[in-house]
């Protein structure tokens, strides 16, 4: 049974559930990170929530389409893959006729994926001791936290957020235009929700003089820790801060029966960055389609 329902009449606690119970459900999938992040959204339903799959839509001269909305990494299929078949394929496009929206790493096994360009993230797991973490270090990491190590840099908590949105927005004002202050603002929101039920762990890197150089913001849920924001200034990549950053998170959550996802990269710098720490590649998809009619599919192109 295949049902889609709209955003407001999902029940909350199944859909969150099948989050929670599938490791393919990540933490952007939740109801609480669909209703501030997205500006609208429908759920495709398998059976009792067996399977489920958000549909964040926009609009766009009178054309309704499925886009993934900032600081969403990956959707797609969450639950039992197998019941995917061409009938629930032929049921989104009952939805919309046009998309461009990620797919999460285990959508391996359907017909869309001929559609689908494949992009990186690297995860390392956690489920072992930082000796063993730190073993799987690529060699050329060495010279940076050795120059980090003589720098006088002090690893902290942070209560606070704020600084690290503000100085990432500052920072990819350029990169991620199509980011913008609506989005930041329910970034804010989500993040103060989160932080209520402790899902949001900010870890910074400061001098001798207690100046931030680094900062991370990550979210946690069962099954991961999310690298959402990380920001360094220009004393920071000077001074290796942002590999000192991350090595003494590593050693903090080591350990535990979770994976730390870096959440991408597929920019050379960022990827070599990631993986200097033996991180592993854990691929997703996007997927974009066309099924509009032909004059209005000509346009779009």
């Amino acid at each position: 049974m295949v049902q889609i329902i709209s955003s407001n009449q999902i029940d909350k606690a199944k859909w969150d559930a099948c989050v929670a119970n599938n490791s393919n459900g990540l933490i952007y999938a939740t109801t609480a990170f669909l209703n501030t992040i997205a500006k609208e959204w429908k759920g495709i339903v398998i059976n009792d929530y067996e399977t489920i799959f958000p549909l964040c839509i926009k609009q766009k001269f009178g054309i309704e389409y499925l886009y993934t909305p900032p600081f969403i990494q990956q959707l797609g299929f969450i639950g039992n893959n197998e019941l995917v078949t061409k009938n629930v394929i032929a049921a989104i496009f009952e939805v919309v006729k046009y998309g461009s929206v990620n797919l999460n790493f285990s959508n391996t096994n359907f017909n869309v994926l001929q559609q689908c360009k494949v992009h990186n993230n690297y995860v390392i797991d956690l489920n072992q001791n930082y000796q063993q973490i730190k073993a799987n270090y690529k060699k050329s990491i060495d010279y940076s936290l050795n120059k980090a190590s003589k720098q006088n840099l002090k690893y902290s908590k942070e209560i606070s957020f704020e600084t690290a949105v503000k100085n990432y927005k500052k920072y990819n004002k350029e990169a991620l235009q199509h980011v913008g202050l609506v989005d930041y603002n329910n970034l804010g929101k989500l993040l103060s929700a989160l932080q209520q039920e402790e899902k949001v762990i900010v870890r910074k890197v400061m001098n001798s003089t207690n100046e931030t150089l680094s900062i991370a913001v990550l979210l946690k849920d069962n099954k991961r820790f999310y690298n959402l924001i990380n920001y360094t200034n220009n004393e920071g990549r000077q001074s290796e801060a942002n590999y000192f950053l991350y090595d003494n998170i590593l050693e903090e959550f080591a350990e535990k029966p979770m994976l730390f996802d870096f959440e991408g990269s597929d920019l050379p710098g960022v990827k070599n960055f990631y993986e200097k720490f033996g991180a592993v590649n854990q691929p997703y998809f996007h997927w974009h389609f066309n099924q509009l009619p032909f004059f209005l599919k000509w346009i779009k192109k």
